[in-house]
C-alpha cells in the first residue's frame, strides 16, 4: 500500500473523535500511518485593528492531547504523528489532501450552528482536496429506506452509466477489498420520462420500465466488468433503480460501512471546483461515512 498518511482532522469535539477512530482503523487496514492534525484559528489575525505581538504558543494543544488520550491501549496501533497548525482550517485542510491518502474529518465541529449538518471545514475539503475526503456523520441520522437484504459488511457507491469515474469506481472496490465487505453498486435511471408536447405541456413517453432498467443494468455490468477483474474476491451486488440518485444513495446508506460518491470535473466554462447536487445531498443526509472521491486527472 501508498505510504502516505491517513490523515485525521481533530478539534476537540466528540465528531473529531469519531472522525479520528474511523481513519485509525483505515489506517491500519491500509498499512499506512496515521497523522493527526489540529489547526486553530485565531480570529485576531485577521483583525486589523488587533495588535499581536507574536504568533500562538503551540506548546500544548489540548484537542491533540485528547487524540492522544483517547488512541492510549487501542487493541492495535499505527505509526502515529500529532500535527498542531495555525490558520483558517476551510483552506488548510484541503491543502494537507496532496500528501495524504486519505482526509478524515467529522460532520461538523466545536463552530457554527447546532443544527448543521456538515460543517464548513468538511465542505471546504470535500470540495478542494486533492484527496478522497471522508465525513463521519453524527450517529442517529434517521433515513427512509428497507433495511439490507442480508447482514454484513457493505459499501455502497454511485454509479452514472452514462459518465462513469475511474477514480470513484476503483476507490469502492479497494476498500470493499479491504473490508472484505460486499460493494452494492446504484445505477439510478431517471423515472418517469417525460418530454415536452407543447408550451406548458409535459406528455409521458411511451417506453417500458422494464427495458430501461435492464438497459442501465447491462451497462452497468459492463463498465464494472475491468474492477470484477482486478478484484476477483469483491462480490458485487448491481441495483438498476428509478429515480433521484441522491435519494437511492441516502436510502441505501442505511446500516453501510461507507457511501462513496465522486466530484464533478472542472468544466472549460466552469473552472472551479464543484461537487455537484449528487454528492452535496448525499454528505448532508447519508447515515454512514461518506467518502468523495476527486475525479481521476484526464489522460493526455
Amino acid at each position: 500500500m501508498s505510504t502516505l498518511p491517513v490523515i485525521a482532522a481533530v478539534d476537540g469535539s466528540d465528531d473529531g473523535l469519531r472522525a479520528l477512530d474511523w481513519a485509525l482503523g483505515t489506517a491500519h487496514r491500509r498499512e499506512a500511518p496515521l497523522r493527526v492534525v489540529h489547526v486553530r484559528q485565531y480570529a485576531a489575525w485577521a483583525q486589523t485593528d488587533v495588535l499581536v505581538a507574536g504568533p500562538p504558543d503551540t506548546a500544548e494543544d489540548p484537542a491533540l492531547d485528547q487524540a492522544r488520550a483517547h488512541l492510549q491501549g487501542r487493541a492495535f496501533a499505527v505509526p502515529t504523528e500529532y500535527v498542531g497548525m495555525e490558520g483558517v482550517p476551510g483552506a488548510l485542510l484541503p491543502e494537507l489532501g496532496a500528501d495524504a491518502q486519505l482526509l478524515v474529518l467529522g460532520s461538523r465541529g466545536r463552530g457554527g450552528f447546532a443544527g448543521l449538518l456538515l460543517g464548513s471545514n468538511g465542505m471546504a475539503a470535500a470540495r478542494d482536496a486533492e484527496c478522497p475526503v471522508v465525513v463521519v456523520p453524527r450517529p442517529g441520522r434517521e433515513v427512509h429506506g428497507e433495511a439490507p437484504d442480508e447482514p454484513g459488511p457493505r459499501v455502497v457507491v454511485g454509479l452514472h452509466v452514462d459518465s462513469p469515474d475511474e477514480a470513484t469506481l476503483s476507490f469502492a472496490f479497494t476498500e470493499a477489498e479491504l473490508r472484505g465487505a460486499r460493494l452494492q453498486v446504484v445505477a439510478a435511471y431517471p423515472w418517469p420520462v417525460q418530454t415536452w408536447a407543447a408550451a406548458g405541456q409535459m406528455m409521458p413517453l411511451v417506453i417500458d420500465e422494464v427495458s430501461v432498467e435492464s438497459e442501465t443494468r447491462v451497462l452497468a455490468d459492463g463498465l464494472l466488468a475491468p474492477y470484477r477483474g482486478r478484484h476477483p474476491d469483491v462480490r458485487v451486488d448491481t441495483h438498476a433503480l428509478p429515480g433521484d440518485a441522491a435519494g437511492n444513495l441516502v436510502a441505501s446508506s442505511k446500516d453501510a460501512d461507507l457511501v462513496v460518491v465522486g466530484r464533478h470535473r472542472r468544466r472549460l466554462l466552469a473552472p472551479a471546483r464543484m461537487m455537484g447536487s449528487v454528492t452535496h445531498a448525499v454528505l448532508l443526509h447519508a447515515a454512514a461515512p461518506i467518502a468523495v472521491v476527486p475525479p481521476a486527472p484526464p489522460q493526455e
